[in-house]
């Protein structure tokens, strides 16, 4: 680190390396909205939006749903945590234990170290205990930091996600017209 930037105030280059951060994913990458979600010509019945309410669980098991998320925190530049989410979820999965060390580093390089590009938001202990973690790394290595991005999205994100104009968006287009559903009540 240069002098000049040695002498300023801890909060003063945290916020720094955080707008260096979000800066680096817009120069990244083009704008990515729903209509980057390529899942054929069908879009989600209102079934399926509403059933979105009921739990974050079910939000993240629907494509869809999954994808209308992304492009949610994409627009809050927060989609760091739901890659960081499924990176722990592909690492877990990994079968081969000789590939293990390269996936964990990668994952700490690009989400929890100093400098990550896409750096997440979790405390000091869970990113010390992480890192204590990387020494000997396991299948669960990341878990609590997974969890603690888990539960932020959950509580912070998920409620946010539901009120959007995104989420609204979605269920006003899955809901038949009242004309269609006059034609069709009548061809019955």
């Amino acid at each position: 680190m240069c002098k000049g930037l040695a002498s300023l105030p801890t909060c003063c280059l945290e916020r720094a390396k955080e707008l260096k951060a979000r800066l680096g994913s817009i120069m990244q990458k083009p704008n990515w909205n729903l209509s980057s979600c390529k899942i054929g010509q069908n879009k989600p019945s209102l079934e399926e939006c509403l059933r979105w309410k009921e739990s974050f669980e079910k939000l993240l098991s629907s494509k869809y749903g999954l994808c209308a998320f992304t492009a949610f925190l994409v627009s809050e530049f927060s989609e760091e945590n739901i890659a960081f989410y499924f990176a722990c979820e592909d690492y877990r999965s990994t079968k081969s234990t000789a590939k293990l060390p390269l996936k964990a580093q990668k994952i700490y390089d690009e989400f929890i170290g100093i400098d990550a590009p896409r750096e997440i938001n979790i405390d000091h202990e869970t990113r010390d205990l992480t890192k204590a973690n990387m020494l000997a790394v396991s299948p669960s290595c990341f878990d609590v930091a997974q969890h603690k991005i888990y539960m932020l999205m959950a509580k912070d994100c998920y409620p946010r996600f539901l009120r959007s104009p995104v989420y609204r968006d979605l269920v006003c287009q899955a809901r038949p017209s009242t004309k269609a559903t006059k034609q069709q009540e009548k061809k019955a």
